[in-house]
């Protein structure tokens, strides 16, 4: 018995120092040490050896299955290292990671144009709160009680008196408010309706409105200033018309339509085969307007316009589905 104790010390020392991957040690471990090994079948012959060699060859056994035990765990916490450490090196060899930075969301980029462009024609920009009081949002803006824009299935209503604005023309009265003419300025931001989301319709979007108040301001003015902003931001080639409208803030009122240049005018399904695209309103401020501003309409003329950022950006990059803008998918994204 002894004999054969010494010789399992032997082949198991041999045979760990021979182990080139985990594998082969796991292999060794249940060859030695398993329920079912080596050493766990020598104690159980020990229970039929003779009761005067039983406490020599037991503890021989215990000192054979810890040393195994030591250098099967010395063998595993090295390999253990090993994999860590290939882990952690570099390899050279392999190619760099390409770095992508971000970019600003196309609508950001459409607005940024469209500010450049009338800062350069000498507009300043203004903001205001998205929540607006029905007074600025409204009244101030020369809204009957009974007009249709004021009833729920349009506005989302906080309380009785204020609301999500429904575009950005209550900035109008608040600057009106604070500057005595000459002012020209362009006020973007975010707007609110309670509209049904679909292709061509969301609950929130952008909006630029446009004001300018001088002694002599005619509708030819803005029909120059509408004109030059269009050929800067949709190209020369473009032809242009406006068109009679109503808006209760403005009188004349007017839509701006031009050529659609996707079809280049001969009618496709974007245009509704009509050759025209609608890109804003427009018109004269109303000299009511001015009452509530507290300017002399005696005095003082002045125009507005209009247009959302989201069918502008739609219009020049031929984008159909209007929540395209609000998906975050990345493939639309790096498109711009």
């Amino acid at each position: 018995m002894l004999t054969k104790i010494q010789t399992l010390n032997t082949e198991f020392l041999q045979a760990i120092e021979n182990i080139k991957d985990q594998k082969q040690l796991e292999d060794l471990r249940i060859v030695y040490l398993s329920r079912n090994g080596s050493i766990a079948s020598l104690f159980e012959e020990l229970k039929n050896v003779p009761k005067e060699e039983k406490p020599l060859l037991g503890k021989e056994l215990n000192r054979l299955r810890n040393l195994a035990e030591e250098k099967f765990a010395e063998k595993k916490s090295e390999f253990e290292k090993l994999l860590t450490k290939k882990s952690q090196q570099i390899d050279l060899t392999l190619p760099g990671r390409k770095v992508e930075l971000g970019h600003k969301h196309l609508l950001t980029q459409t607005l940024d144009e469209i500010k450049s462009i009338f800062k350069g024609l000498g507009f300043s920009i203004f903001e205001g709160p998205e929540l607006e009081s029905d007074y600025y949002n409204f009244e101030a803006l020369n809204f009957p009680a009974d007009h249709p824009a004021r009833d729920m299935q349009d506005t989302f209503f906080v309380n009785k008196n204020f609301l999500l604005r429904t575009h950005t023309s209550p900035v109008q009265v608040r600057l009106m408010e604070k500057l005595q003419p000459p002012l020209r300025a362009i006020m973007p931001g975010k707007v609110y309706r309670n509209e049904a989301i679909s292709s061509r319709s969301h609950c929130m979007f952008h909006q630029v409105e446009g004001l300018c108040v001088d002694t002599d301001i005619t509708f030819a003015e803005l029909k120059g200033t509408l004109v030059a902003f269009t050929k800067q931001f949709y190209g020369k080639d473009l032809n242009y018309r406006f068109r009679p409208s109503f808006f209760p803030f403005t009188e004349p009122s007017a839509e701006m339509d031009i050529t659609c240049f996707l079809c280049k005018g001969k009618g496709c399904r974007v245009c509704k085969h009509s050759g025209w695209l609608e890109i804003l309103g427009c018109g004269m401020v109303d000299p009511n307007v001015f009452d509530y501003a507290k300017y002399d309409n005696e005095k003082y003329t002045g125009y507005a316009f209009g247009m959302g950022i989201e069918r502008t950006a739609m219009l020049k990059y031929g984008i159909t589905d209007i929540r395209t803008f609000f998906e975050n998918d990345v493939r639309f994204l790096k498109q711009f």
